[in-house]
């Protein structure tokens, strides 16, 4: 297969890095928006694309995840993918994946969770699962999704790191937007993604145990293992990673924060809005607007949630007076998943920012350019005589963008 430039959905686009990576075993159950990603790697494994792989059908996506484990816990390399309540589903599994150290990777496509049901995106669903030990990435666009499907197979079988993977698509806004993408050849893929080998896999030659489980005495030094080489291992991978994929497609995404993260326009800011996601191409947009007005706005797109990029956060210079977060989703009764994230960050360092919560986008609410120039207004408005100021009531810091109902304003 050579290189090429196709129009297609962010959907097709991870499903064609999904075929490049030459995954072993693909397990499949549909759910919107994310059904056209193993509908095209079923069609891809029946006309003979994907030779060396077989295509296995569940009746859920508990069982999609369990297939993927199965399979992986063999030594073979997988794909799966699923949305919203189908990743709530699949929650028993992840942590046997990740604590297991198999690196599987998986695309969700970040979809509303009930109730009120919603097929239309916000973040809610992979927020929820933070905690489960994968890592997880979210991409702004087609390119970027088809990219970092190749890009973590690399990150997450690396003997360095050896955790699954997360890659986050915002719902129907990525997932069915239709886009001109560069398609590698398969001889490139090649070159940068060899063939997945391990030891760590059940083997008659070599007996292992895998989903081991053991006494207390030892259960911590098994999650430090895990903790310290996701956050002192995983970000070098990641950067090396990333360039290494530069030096052979032309392309990559760590000129800044090593590819844990993206600083726009910040070198002088004093005001920065944080977001994540297909938002960032709109926010980008908007911090043009103002700095063409004269205004000291700057963006921080975080791409890894985990391992998070606290250094390229603590390395926001001291000029910033507030950074607002823009989370979509929110933690009832506290605050937005990202924003704890980002004020837990900023706790290290010797003169923060003052921090707002703008929670917005949720359940597909449109967040305009219009909202975003609001925002950055407001945050400007807060800055006199040099220092921020918030509002008095800690509550004031997490607003609702959007809202209809006049009385919640």
């Amino acid at each position: 297969m050579e290189a090429r430039k196709e129009f297609i959905s962010g959907n097709e686009a991870v499903a064609i890095g999904a075929m490049l990576a030459r995954p072993q075993v693909v397990s499949a159950y549909p759910i919107s928006p994310q059904t056209i990603v193993v509908e095209k790697l079923a069609e891809y494994v029946e006309s003979g694309l994907m030779k060396n792989c077989s295509y296995i059908r569940v009746e859920s996506e508990h069982s999609a995840l369990a297939a993927v484990l199965g399979a992986v816990a063999t030594g073979a390399r997988t794909f799966t993918a699923t949305s919203s309540h189908g990743l709530m589903y699949m929650a028993e599994v992840l942590p046997f994946v990740s604590g297991s150290r198999f690196p599987v990777v998986m695309m969700n496509a970040n979809r509303a969770l009930a109730v009120p049901w919603s097929i239309f995106t916000d973040q809610s669903d992979s927020m929820m699962l933070l905690n489960s030990g994968w890592l997880q990435v979210y991409v702004e666009d087609a390119q970027e999704a088809l990219d970092m499907v190749i890009q973590s197979y690399r990150i997450a079988e690396d003997p360095a790191v050896m955790s699954p993977i997360m890659i986050n698509l915002d719902g129907f806004v990525l997932t069915h937007t239709y886009e001109l993408v560069d398609i590698p050849a398969q001889a490139q893929v090649d070159k940068y993604l060899p063939p997945y080998k391990t030891g760590n896999k059940m083997s008659i030659d070599q007996p292992l145990g895998v989903c081991i489980g053991i006494t207390p005495d030892l259960n911590t030094e098994f999650r430090y293992r895990q903790h310290v080489d996701q956050l002192r291992n995983a970000p070098g991978v990641i950067a090396g990673a990333d360039r290494e994929f530069g030096e052979v497609f032309g392309r990559s995404y760590g000129s800044q924060g090593g590819g844990l993260s993206e600083k726009y326009r910040c070198e002088d800011a004093e005001v920065v809005l944080v977001t994540l996601g297909s938002i960032s191409m709109t926010a980008r947009t908007v911090v043009d607007k103002l700095r063409d007005a004269g205004r000291k706005v700057g963006l921080f797109k975080i791409r890894f949630m985990r391992p998070f990029p606290m250094q390229d956060l603590l390395s926001l210079g001291d000029q910033v007076k507030v950074l607002g977060v823009l989370d979509k989703n929110i933690s009832p009764g506290y605050e937005g998943t990202v924003f704890s994230q980002v004020n837990s960050a900023l706790s290290r360092k010797a003169n923060p920012p003052r921090t707002m919560n703008y929670v917005g986008g949720l359940a597909g609410r449109e967040i305009t350019t219009r909202s975003l120039e609001k925002i950055f207004s407001e945050m400007l408005g807060m800055i006199r005589d040099g220092k921020a100021e918030l509002p008095p009531d800690p509550n004031g810091r997490v607003k609702f963008i959007n809202m209809r109902w006049e009385d919640h304003e």
